[in-house]
């Protein structure tokens, strides 16, 4: 195991709510840097973009236990109440550039207002960079797009194998290097996808009475291309 050793070590992390780790490498530095001057910003409005499992979600449950701050989902802002929210130190909206909706993008532009209006924190998350998001509010999209926007960055070969093998090692299973390394070169490069194919891996083994091999490595691989492909 001293390769997979090395693959976490090489990595520092923080601590989420739920008690998952987050782990930091060139792929998101820029962004946890962000969060970790969260009270330095000098713009109170930030926005994290990246494509989905790059870990716009466990960076946003960092922001809120670093603030104790409240979160919302994009598609509930309709039904939120804005001041109710703005009463936290800091907000994390979720999924941002989604189609929002008249009463939706109303509710956004009110909750930036009284946060800013408060000197609090506003994160808002997304897949992709504020100029694309379909916003029909033109102060809205104004003032989104004067944020800060921040890039993240899918997760490489080396964060995903250092995932894997944080992955398994809290399900108390070793695994050989060479399977890490089969893995990272076949598998969607998710922090999600690393979670589902760690359970998968782990019930094959347990129900066929095997270690977790290459070959069981890629009938699991398998396995799981046709289920999406279906």
């Amino acid at each position: 195991m001293a390769g997979s050793a090395q693959l976490v070590i090489s990595f520092a992390h923080r601590p989420a709510l739920g008690g998952e780790d987050f782990w930091v490498a060139p792929s998101n530095a820029d962004a946890v840097s962000w969060i970790d001057r969260w009270r330095a910003w000098t713009h109170p409005v930030l926005v994290l973009h990246g494509p989905p499992g790059c870990g716009k979600t466990h960076l946003g449950q960092v922001f809120l236990a670093a603030t104790e701050g409240a979160g919302v989902a994009a598609p509930d802002l309709a039904a939120s109440d804005p001041a109710r929210l703005a009463d936290a130190p800091a907000v994390l909206v979720e999924g941002a550039d989604r189609t929002l909706g008249a009463e939706g993008e109303r509710k956004l532009f009110h909750l930036h207002n009284l946060v800013v209006e408060a000197k609090g924190r506003l994160l808002l998350t997304a897949r992709v960079h504020p100029a694309r998001w379909p916003l029909a509010l033109p102060d809205l999209a104004s003032r989104v797009r004067a944020a800060p926007a921040v890039a993240i960055g899918a997760p490489d070969e080396a964060l995903i194998g250092a995932v894997l093998v944080k992955l398994f090692a809290d399900r108390q299973v070793r695994v050989d290097p060479a399977v890490v390394a089969f893995l990272v070169m076949r598998m969607e490069r998710s922090f999600a996808a690393a979670r589902r194919l760690t359970a998968a891996l782990d019930t094959a083994a347990l129900a066929e009475k095997r270690p977790i091999t290459v070959p069981l490595a890629a009938q699991i691989l398998a396995d799981q291309a046709a289920e999406k492909a279906g």
